[in-house]
C-alpha cells in the first residue's frame, strides 16, 4: 500500500482511563508504517470523520452526541467505511438518585449503527470467553481464554455474526435493568452490516485508573486494567486492525 492509511481514533467519555487506553491504542496503530492517526475525545469534528478511511473508537457515556454527529457515523458506515468499535462505545448511561444506572433508549441511530446497546453488567470477576464461529479469520486459532473485565449484556440491532461469547445468567447489581435470567449468549466480539460498510464490536478493554470515578468516587481504590493485561486480548486488538486495513480501498 502506497498510499497512507487515515485513521480517526475517537477516545472519551467517562469512568474509564483513557489517557491509557489511547496510548495503547496508539501503540498498536503504530506498528503499521502507512498509518496517520488523527485523535479526538468525541464525535463532533464531521469533516474528520469523513476524511478518515477507517474509525476506531473507545468511548463510555459519552454526552452531547448531537443528531446530526449519529446521522454522520450511518453515514460513514453505510458509505462503505469500516468501524472498530471497542468497550463502552454503545453505552449511554443515567445515574439516578437512588444510586441505580439506567440505559436510556435516547441515541437510536447510534445504536443501530452500531448493532447493540449496552444495557449492564454484573460485578467485575473473572469470566471465559468461547469462540463461537472458529472458522472466521478474526478468530480462528482463538481458544476458550479467561479475562477480569466488564461483562457487556446488551440489547442488539439489525444482524449480528457473533465471533466470541460469554455466558451469565444472574442480577447485574446496580443498574436499573438487572435482571439477566435467559442463558443466551452475550456476544464479546461481533460483526454488523450496515449498509455498505461494517463495524467490528469488541466489548473488552475495560480499564480505569484512580481519579477516573469523579465526582462520585475521589479517589478510587486500585488500578484495574482488565483485559489489557492478556495477550489473547492484544492479539484480537491487532486482528482487528488488520481487518480495518483490508476494508480501505487501493488503488
Amino acid at each position: 500500500m502506497s498510499e497512507p492509511v487515515n485513521v480517526y481514533l475517537v477516545c472519551g467519555g467517562r469512568w474509564h482511563d483513557f489517557d491509557f487506553a489511547r496510548l495503547e491504542l496508539l501503540k498498536l496503530l503504530g506498528e503499521h508504517d502507512q498509518i496517520r492517526t488523527r485523535v479526538a475525545p468525541d464525535y463532533s469534528d464531521i469533516d474528520a470523520l469523513e476524511a478518515s478511511d477507517f474509525l476506531i473508537t473507545y468511548t463510555c457515556d459519552l454526552a452531547g452526541i448531537t443528531p446530526d454527529q449519529e446521522k454522520a457515523l450511518q453515514a460513514y458506515v453505510q458509505g462503505g467505511r469500516r468501524w472498530l468499535a471497542l468497550h463502552g462505545s454503545n453505552s449511554v448511561m443515567e445515574f439516578l438518585a437512588d444510586g441505580r444506572v439506567a440505559t436510556p433508549r435516547s441515541h437510536g441511530t447510534l445504536m443501530r449503527t452500531l448493532g447493540s446497546q449496552f444495557i449492564a453488567h454484573p460485578p467485575i470477576a473473572p469470566y471465559a470467553v468461547e469462540n463461537v464461529n472458529p472458522d472466521h479469520p478474526l478468530v480462528t486459532g482463538i481458544e476458550r481464554f479467561d479475562v477480569e473485565d466488564e461483562l457487556y449484556l446488551c440489547e442488539y440491532h439489525g444482524e449480528v455474526e457473533g465471533l466470541l461469547a460469554a455466558r451469565f445468567t444472574g442480577k447485574a447489581v446496580g443498574f436499573v435493568e438487572d435482571e439477566w435470567p435467559d442463558d443466551e449468549p452475550r456476544w464479546v466480539m461481533y460483526l454488523h452490516p450496515e449498509g455498505q460498510g461494517e463495524v467490528l464490536y469488541l466489548t473488552l478493554g475495560h480499564c480505569r485508573g484512580r481519579y477516573d470515578m469523579r465526582p462520585m468516587i475521589d479517589i478510587y481504590p486500585r488500578t484495574e486494567r482488565g483485559s489489557w493485561e492478556s495477550p489473547t486480548y492484544l492479539e484480537l486488538l491487532r486482528r482487528s486492525l488488520s481487518w480495518c486495513l483490508d476494508g480501505v480501498a487501493t488503488p
